[in-house]
């Protein structure tokens, strides 16, 4: 049986269990399965390979993805640049097992987010900077959007502002508005960033990292506005089929 599996806290429903679990049986990949990995602590990470001796590669979602970093023996460039990974490689030789990690969230959002975007699209506001939002920060560099990030936290930095600060001077010069927060998500489906979404235009593109509920008040907002909004649904499945190469390669 090759295992591959899940790091996460915890993790309840998993998108990721869900999507190869039906791989594995559509491709009829019988000694295949994928696990839900609940740590309470990543102290307890190396204990994974000491009861599973066949797994195949590992993915990592909060809060993980930046403390996993100190037990892998080679990093992604583009991973190490972003300061987080979620995507694990077990590579095996004649002199042991190395890990290396990756990030698809880089090439889940590059690839989602990048369609919805034409010329007039130069400046995005990202609401939230948790850890999703080190590679949304990542790919706006690498696609030639600057970036402003709302906070709540204490201190304020260079890029940030507050979000009573967010009013219609700052939305009309940011026509790219992410949710990098999980407010919305099932079952708090009622709640959303507290932006004023009556200064949002047909001009704005809304992009919800949160896919459960599939339109979340954020895209409701927008929608309503005029707004072209997706939520992280593709973004996800581009994610699992990254995730799928790295390991297999």
């Amino acid at each position: 049986m090759k295992t591959y599996g899940l790091i996460g806290y915890r993790l309840g429903y998993s998108f990721s269990k869900g999507f190869f679990t039906e791989k594995f049986e559509k491709e009829n990949l019988k000694e295949h399965e994928y696990v839900n990995f609940e740590l309470d602590k990543i102290d307890e990470f190396p204990s994974i390979f000491e009861k599973n001796d066949h797994i195949g590669g590992l993915n990592c979602t909060i809060p993980y993805k930046q403390q996993l970093i100190p037990f892998m023996d080679e990093i992604d460039a583009e991973a190490a640049k972003v300061g987080a990974i979620n995507t694990v490689k077990i590579i095996h030789s004649e002199t042991g097992t190395k890990l290396k990690g990756f990030n698809t969230d880089i090439y889940g959002f590059e690839n989602s987010l990048k369609p919805m975007l034409g010329e007039k699209h130069k400046k995005a506001l990202i609401l939230g900077t948790g850890g999703a939002s080190k590679a949304i920060k990542y790919i706006l560099e690498k696609l030639g959007l600057s970036y402003v990030s709302a906070t709540i936290e204490d201190e304020v930095k260079a890029d940030e502002v507050r979000y009573e600060q967010i009013d219609e001077a700052l939305l009309q010069e940011c026509l790219v508005v992410i949710n990098a927060t999980p407010l919305g998500t099932s079952p708090n489906i009622d709640t959303c960033p507290n932006i004023p979404y009556e200064f949002l235009t047909p001009d704005h593109v809304l992009f919800d990292l949160v896919y459960n509920p599939e339109e979340t008040l954020f895209m409701k907002k927008g929608k309503a506005q005029g707004a072209t909004v997706k939520n992280g649904l593709e973004m996800l499945h581009l994610q699992a089929i990254k995730s799928w190469e790295i390991w297999n390669s």
